[in-house]
């Protein structure tokens, strides 16, 4: 892609590779530790789920089992496939019996560490090629279905109610969407296990449960079939079950899912050595399942100014891009995010988003862009509003950005109506299609406004990147150079679910996922 901005190449090479030996400095860390929820993860991912009689979780069970015992450093997958040698029986039933109490993982004697092995492992394939099942059957709906023509028009629904949301995100596909986003119930990324089955209450969204994503997941393709073009359903993997919520998603044919590196640390207050764990097994299961990422940036500019700290947002795409890698994901698989909160009054301040928005296309060519709306000066007043929501509109299509989240003329109001959600829809095809082409027309003068504006982001987030090298990730969190909010590496939430692994650590699915054919 040629430079409209007159960007610096050397000066990208040199952010890439700040942000590459970021990530390589902790990648030891992740490497070495497990934490709770990735346990749970595997114990799912190995076919354990439900609950017991009083409605706990069966991964957690199983789980909190091990570790009572000061076993998890090696591993649930290694207690499980220890007991299926020994009693012949399956993931789930253990599980069942583990909350009967009816025996003990770690008394149960010593089997042959490959028979072990075997046994584990060979559960996991099965898993494994359901979620390349997965994949695969929705490449193929796309292929013979079509999708959405980008910028992908992405709305929100969050009423609590997974059977309400089913009739409002069906609704907005009628009216046009092509991805549809159920909003997770108020502080769930807070809760260290998922809530299991349908549910019906909700305090400012939905709960992330398998159940539900299965039931929106039909009703999308049920939609989708009528409308003629594939929907995809986004949810939310941050939190304290990051990696578990991914690993639900990948089983339930989700096709976007949430999920940055250092949100869960800034913004729920997550300690930062139990996320960064987290964060690599969750990007692992959505790599192999084809599942698109959506990072977080835009959250930055909601605690800080959007002109002033542009440049920690590009930062942050730098260092969630190399995260993503490390975990296989790739590229193309990466929804960056930004977004259109420079305050309206501000002189130019249109010329300033559009150098940002373009910015953030030519440094990351292959990403679909996640760009969101305004919303930290959304007033109350709907006209102004809809006008903000089309300048929004204007600068997605003018640099080409992959998926939109509408903006809502009545943000600050009230949660969105059917008909608010149907005029943003109104709104932005209107302007997609009448500057369909306005990014191939128009170059931007040299050494103007918005050349000048994304130079001088670009040469503070690469001075940034620079000083996190040299600093490391987890100083320069506990500075509040990002968003900023300032965090304790030994701080938050979490840490007590953080564990060292043994030698003899096993995970059946990180060699499974990341050496395995796509």
């Amino acid at each position: 892609m040629n430079s409209k901005l007159n960007l610096d190449q050397k000066m990208i090479d040199e952010a890439r590779r700040a942000s590459k030996a970021v990530a390589d400095e902790i990648q030891p860390y992740i490497d070495e530790h497990t934490t709770v929820s990735v346990e749970r993860t595997i114990a799912r991912l190995l076919g354990i789920d439900g609950i017991d009689e009083v409605d706990r979780p069966l991964p957690n069970i199983i789980v909190n089992h091990v570790r009572e015992q000061g076993g998890l450093n090696e591993g649930i997958a290694y207690w499980i496939g220890n007991a299926m040698v020994y009693t012949g029986k399956g993931p789930q039933e253990i599980a069942e019996a583990v909350s009967r109490e009816e025996f003990s993982l770690t008394e149960i004697p010593a089997q042959n560490r490959q028979e072990v092995i075997r046994a584990v492992t060979s559960k996991a394939e099965e898993t494994v090629e359901k979620i390349k099942h997965n994949r695969k059957q929705r490449e193929t709906m796309i292929e013979t279905m079509g999708e959405g023509k980008k910028p992908l028009l992405y709305l929100i629904v969050a009423s609590g109610n997974i059977y309400e949301d089913v009739i409002q995100a069906q609704a907005a596909v009628r009216q046009g969407a092509d991805i549809i986003a159920v909003i997770r119930s108020t502080a769930q990324s807070l809760l260290d296990y998922v809530p299991y089955g349908p549910t019906t209450e909700g305090f400012g969204g939905t709960y992330a449960t398998q159940e539900n994503f299965r039931i929106m997941r039909k009703a999308l393709d049920e939609v989708g079939e009528k409308v003629g073009r594939y929907i995809r359903l986004c949810n939310y993997c941050s939190g304290l079950c990051m990696p578990e919520i991914a690993a639900m998603g990948a089983l339930e044919r989700l096709d976007v899912m949430l999920n940055d590196a250092l949100y869960g640390i800034l913004f729920r207050d997550i300690n930062m050595q139990r996320t960064f764990v987290d964060q690599y097994f969750s990007r692992v299961v959505n790599g192999f399942a084809g599942i698109i990422i959506n990072t977080g940036e835009d959250n930055y500019l909601t605690t800080a100014d959007a002109v002033e700290e542009a440049h920690t947002v590009v930062a942050s795409q730098f260092i969630n891009e190399q995260f993503a890698l490390k975990a296989g994901l790739p590229e193309e698989q990466m929804a960056l995010g930004h977004a259109f909160e420079m305050d309206p009054e501000l002189t130019n301040g249109f010329l300033l988003e559009l150098a940002q928005a373009q910015m953030a296309r030519e440094i990351f060519p292959k990403a679909p862009l996640k760009y969101m709306p305004p919303t930290k000066f959304m007033t109350g007043n709907i006209f102004k509003g809809h006008i903000q929501d089309a300048m929004f509109n204007l600068a997605a299509i003018w640099t080409q950005q992959g998926i939109q989240l509408l903006g809502m003329l009545t943000e600050a109001n009230h949660t969105p109506h059917l008909h608010d959600r149907a005029l943003s829809i109104e709104n932005a095809k209107y302007v997609f299609n009448n500057c369909k082409d306005i990014g191939d027309e128009i170059e931007f003068k040299k050494d103007g406004i918005i050349q000048k504006r994304a130079q001088k982001v670009l040469g503070d987030a690469v001075q940034l990147l620079d000083q996190v090298e040299e600093d490391g990730i987890l100083k320069t969190i506990e500075e509040g150079k990002f968003g900023g909010v300032k965090r304790s590496r030994t701080g938050g939430k979490g840490l007590d679910g953080v564990f060292e692994k043994s030698e003899g650590y096993l995970n059946p699915f990180i060699p499974l996922m990341l050496g395995g054919d796509r």
